[in-house]
């Protein structure tokens, strides 16, 4: 595991920027495409604005989701809603984008799509809650035994959380783990209180531990205070 630490967010949001569009425009230059998962809520807000005036070459990247909300694609707690209205712009509006959820009307129908769909990020950007979740494997979720499962043979999975609103649509950690590699994006004391305690032993009680503890896909955390 790789830690960079920065005085503030604005400088963590730069050089996350400027390490993402590198790893993309690597693999394009390798293998003609690239594909960018990234993970929603607010806090990436900043780094979807600065990565959409990336120079880079956007229509042979994919964009697409670790996670998202079984909602319909214009609620205001769509990740592909977040997505669109502030990474899918300027420089990168011609990349490609990939959601997970469709329409929110059948959870099975859509996990079956996205699992056929689904192709290994290059980069994946993972976020951490103060529970220790990450995608939207939860602490104290039905399904986190299977979305921790490195065996699992299914990408993606329909997850019901028991301390946040709205089922959610993830990929799992064996999906994560066939990413070309893992960034940890993350503010503030608390969750390095959090990351702190998942570094000293794996624990389901915080699922971002399995993660930390991993050695097969390179993992680089980026934190400011």
């Amino acid at each position: 595991m790789n830690w960079l630490e920065f005085p503030e967010a604005k400088q963590q949001t730069d050089a996350l920027a400027n390490s993402v569009a590198s790893r993309l425009s690597a693999a394009i230059e390798s293998r003609g495409n690239a594909v960018l998962a990234v993970s929603g809520g607010k806090s990436p807000i900043p780094f979807f604005q600065l990565m959409a005036e990336m120079a880079i070459d956007w229509k042979r990247i994919t964009v697409t989701l670790v996670d998202e909300r079984f909602v319909a694609p214009d609620h205001p707690d769509s990740n592909a809603g977040l997505v669109r209205a502030h990474l899918l712009q300027n420089r990168a509006a011609p990349a490609r984008f990939l959601p997970l959820v469709r329409e929110a009307k059948d959870i099975a129908a859509e996990v079956a799509a996205a699992c056929r769909d689904f192709v290994a990020p290059d980069v994946a950007i993972l976020g951490m809650g103060e529970d220790g979740h990450t995608a939207s494997l939860f602490p104290g979720a039905p399904e986190l035994a299977a979305g921790l499962d490195p065996a699992n043979a299914h990408p993606i999975l329909a997850v019901t959380p028991q301390t946040a609103p709205h089922r959610r649509v993830s990929m799992s950690y064996a999906a994560l783990l066939q990413s070309g590699s893992l960034i940890l994006s993350i503010q503030g004391a608390k969750k390095r209180e959090v990351l702190d305690a998942a570094g000293r032993a794996v624990s389901d009680t915080l699922p971002i531990s399995h993660f930390l503890a991993q050695d097969k896909v390179p993992l680089d955390v980026y934190w400011s205070a």
